[in-house]
């Protein structure tokens, strides 16, 4: 039987098991810890760092930080939903979200995120970068205007589909998505039931043909917020 480890979140005492991670921990705990780059089923890599906690007094990312005995964790203090909300804030003016207008909108796990966090407008000044359009798959686009960086489609496409469709290029401002071919996503071996297509929490990877399906009203957080699903599992 695995090793029971008990700690505390927010001031409340909660049970986990050895080997777990923070976030896994909660999660079983109905604990919900803002999430944007962490898939199930593969390794989480802390790339959007919006899980971030205190831990003992150290922020932490709670995707990667396993737990341990005693610890303190701080999930919803001032100081953790100020760090969140200045990187979702940092995440929409390095890209181009106009929300309106997105087929992605009322879906969108950004947009669920900024209206989770209280945020109406980032305070810092937009980049307006010039990204293009991809179109050239029969199935798929891509719109780079939308891309966090959050690394679900080259984990999905890795670790799930064993292909190596997406990657990372460049460092740090430079930093983008590439598909595993010269020019085109056209020209990648990606397909339309590949998991890939359907990990993207934004809308930069979408399928052709099914934009505004869903009302308005129906759509995944239309009703309820992002994390609703976690919290509902609270004993």
């Amino acid at each position: 039987m695995s090793e029971t480890i008990t700690f505390t979140i927010d001031g409340v005492e909660v049970k986990g098991k050895a080997g777990q991670t923070i976030m896994q921990a909660a999660d079983g705990n109905g604990i919900y810890i803002p999430r944007l780059c962490y898939l199930e089923g593969c390794e989480p890599f802390a790339s959007c760092r919006v899980c971030t906690v205190i831990v003992n007094g150290r922020p932490q990312a709670a995707c990667t930080q396993p737990i341990a005995p005693g610890i303190v964790v701080e999930n919803n203090s001032p100081e953790v939903t100020q760090i969140r909300k200045d990187i979702v804030e940092m995440m929409f003016v390095e890209g181009n979200h106009f929300c309106p207008f997105c087929d992605k909108s009322g879906n969108c796990e950004l947009q669920a995120m900024a209206y989770r966090l209280g945020i109406l407008a980032p305070k810092y000044p937009y980049l307006f970068p010039v990204c293009e359009l991809d179109a050239s798959h029969p199935y798929i686009f891509i719109d780079p205007n939308r891309c966090i960086l959050c690394g679900r489609c080259v984990q999905a496409s890795r670790d799930l589909d064993g292909k190596h469709v997406f990657d990372f290029v460049g460092r740090g401002p430079h930093k983008k998505i590439r598909v595993n071919a010269a020019v085109r996503l056209a020209d990648t071996n990606l397909d339309i039931t590949d998991k890939a297509c359907d990990v993207c929490p934004v809308g930069a990877i979408l399928k052709k043909g099914v934009g505004y399906a869903v009302p308005v009203g129906q759509r995944l957080y239309d009703k309820e917020p992002i994390g609703s699903d976690i919290e509902s599992k609270a004993k």
